[in-house]
């Protein structure tokens, strides 16, 4: 069982590589994105791939990218991938790239979330607050909040742990008026995500979009948009208040990994072939019931 987990096109000079996408340059105004099998869990990459993990997540953006973009513009540029590299370099493009337009990178994780799970319920037991935002009293692991939130966190360097923020923080980062534009834009893309994948049988629980602005200053929703690696999908007929619900996400890894008890610093455990062909038929079963 293997998976793409780093690229090297002969084509085009190599900018960046994320913990899941590698980012090559094409001209001034486009690069190359792909997105690898590669899995980060934790701030962490794994050293096992989820085979096809990266062309589902390529898939899941692109319907998303295309249901949305009447809500925020996109960075897809409409070009394709397999017209910008050389024969030799398709095999490692091929369903899994896209060409993007070059932005300003907003430098804060715009996270949304519609339920309490993960660090928020953590932070929610201690303080009745998450990210600073006082809720009510009384809610559960995995009860949905009365209105999504914005709970941003600092985008950090490959390796490093995001860090929670609230939005005073969030204000001197990238100015109050760039902050609230990104979160009234990112919890509309929210809400408007979420009611359809309803239709779908999925409840979005959370998820983390990241911006840019064009040449003109207009925000632009990038890098992937709403797929298992940013997001928290729970089967709806399987839903309940006050535990985890079963995701159709990377949370099945990190549950495993929170199992083993591993620490969470380098290096990661190995993970074991079953459970990393479960992730993969996650990301595939929610890819099939959004896009059909």
């Amino acid at each position: 069982m293997t998976g793409i987990t780093s690229t090297d096109l002969k084509s085009l000079n190599k900018i960046y590589a994320g913990k899941v996408r590698d980012l090559y340059a094409i001209d001034d105004q486009r690069m190359l994105m792909i997105a690898t099998d590669r899995l980060s869990a934790f701030d962490v990459i794994l050293d096992d791939p989820i085979p096809g993990k990266g062309q589902i997540l390529t898939a899941i953006s692109n319907f998303w990218f295309d249901k949305l973009k009447d809500v925020v513009p996109n960075h897809l540029t409409g070009d394709k991938p397999e017209d910008v590299v050389s024969a030799e370099d398709l095999p490692q493009v091929e369903g899994r790239a896209v060409v993007a337009k070059r932005l300003k990178p907003v430098p804060i994780e715009a996270v949304v979330r519609g339920y309490l799970a993960g660090s928020g319920w953590k932070e929610y037991q201690r303080s009745g607050t998450v990210c600073g935002i006082e809720l009510p009293a009384g809610l559960k692991e995995a009860s949905r909040l009365p209105e999504p939130i914005f709970t941003p966190s600092t985008k950090a360097a490959v390796g490093d742990h995001d860090e929670n923020i609230d939005f005073a923080r969030c204000c001197e980062i990238v100015g109050a008026e760039l902050a609230e534009k990104v979160r009234d834009t990112a919890i509309l893309l929210y809400k408007t995500a979420a009611e359809f994948a309803a239709t779908r049988g999925i409840i979005i629980c959370d998820t983390k979009f990241e911006f840019g602005l064009d040449e003109n200053g207009t925000l632009t929703l990038m890098d992937e948009a709403l797929t298992p690696d940013s997001s928290r999908f729970w089967p709806a007929d399987s839903y309940a208040e006050g535990g985890n619900p079963p995701s159709f996400d990377k949370q099945f890894v990190r549950d495993w990994l929170e199992a083993s008890g591993w620490d969470k610093q380098l290096p990661a455990p190995v993970v074991p072939l079953d459970v990393r062909e479960k992730t993969a038929a996650k990301y595939r079963e929610a890819l099939e019931r959004l896009a059909g």
